[in-house]
């Protein structure tokens, strides 16, 4: 019989549940009715289950946290500069909830509302949510799936929408990693290796200039392994310009696979898996004054380019009456152990 229970109220008295899936498996998660969130994550390691993603203890601390801890992001993740754009000639303009700007999806988006749970069983959950017409801004009534699925040492999301007018659309998922389960653990010491071709530079608000840099020999180089606080070592005014990583790294076309990470203190390390032209990567700097001791993640974001709906040079993240859209992010896991050559590391994940 599938699980959940009370994760606490809103404010105005609705409840929140955690849904709970792969109860006694290796690989365990507890899902938000709240914003699709993903609560808890735990792998069983070789001296039991480790925390996988940060978290908070209830919905009233998800509701007002401003750091977009585990949410399905929508109705578009990242930054849209001026909170504006223009479509098919008509000027639009959404929520400002960043100073000027629109980040992921405005005041409430997707990760301030509940959802309506349609199906939950021990291995699998359907949550559906409908955007109206102007909610926040955008146009057209939009419905929206999410589904979280656990199979063996794999979670899985399918994120699926439809709309009755055209809308800009680039929903992601928001956990923050830290593989080691140790607060104490810096999550910069997680090895990450992603094949990135490039990355888009950003200005003091962390909106794209326009461009797409080369990402070859500098600190957003992933395509070897390497921790953060070592690529941050080699120095790059754009590191200064966002206080740390807070950037869309540009993936190589045709690349299934968005990234690789390993805590060497755990022994734990995750593969995702996703079609999506871009990774943006967050390193959780702001965490230490919204959340003092929570400790830092790493945000790994599968998603199109931000602002893309104000850059015509960019992938265009529209969704069209008639089209349907899929996209799934698999977060596959296993556990070659602490210390481990890369080579070790990669092989393990090859087969998980």
């Amino acid at each position: 019989m599938a699980q959940r229970r009370s994760f606490g109220r809103l404010d105005d008295g609705r409840v929140v549940h955690a849904h709970v899936l792969g109860a006694g498996g290796a690989l365990r998660a507890e899902v938000l009715d709240l914003g699709g969130i993903l609560a808890r994550l735990e792998f069983a390691g070789a001296q039991g289950p480790v925390p996988l993603v940060l978290g908070l203890p209830d919905a009233a601390s998800y509701f007002a946290d401003p750091s977009y801890q585990g949410i399905v992001v929508g109705r578009f993740g990242n930054r849209i500069g001026g909170a504006a754009f223009t479509l098919d000639g008509q000027a639009c303009r959404v929520s400002a909830n960043e100073g000027r700007n629109h980040l992921h999806g405005g005041m409430l988006g997707f990760g301030r509302r509940l959802w309506q749970v349609h199906a939950h069983d021990e291995a699998r959950l359907e949550l559906r949510y409908h955007s109206p017409d102007g909610e926040e801004g955008y146009p057209g009534n939009l419905g929206m799936r999410a589904i979280y699925s656990i199979d063996g040492a794999r979670l899985r999301l399918e994120l699926e929408a439809t709309c009755d007018a055209p809308t800009p659309f680039n929903p992601t998922h928001h956990p923050y990693w830290n593989l080691a389960g140790d607060a104490s653990v810096p999550a910069s010491a997680q090895w990450l290796k992603s094949p990135t071709r490039g990355f888009l530079p950003v200005d003091g608000e962390l909106i794209p200039l326009g461009e797409v840099a080369d990402a070859a020999g500098t600190a957003f180089d992933f395509r070897v392994a390497r921790t953060l606080d070592a690529a941050a070592a080699s120095g790059h005014p754009q590191l200064d310009a966002a206080g740390g990583y807070d950037h869309c790294l540009v993936l190589e076309e045709g690349a299934t696979t968005c990234a690789l990470l390993y805590s060497p203190h755990s022994g734990i390390a995750l593969r995702i898996d996703c079609n999506a032209p871009a990774l943006q990567l967050y390193d959780g700097h702001a965490l230490d004054r919204q959340h003092p001791g929570l400790g830092r993640g790493l945000c790994l974001e599968p998603q199109g380019y931000p602002d893309a709906p104000n850059r015509p040079q960019f992938p265009q993240a529209v969704l069209r009456p008639g089209e349907v859209y899929r996209r799934v992010i698999d977060y596959r896991f296993a556990a070659p152990g602490p210390g481990r050559e890369w080579s070790g590391v990669e092989a393990a994940l090859a087969q998980a």
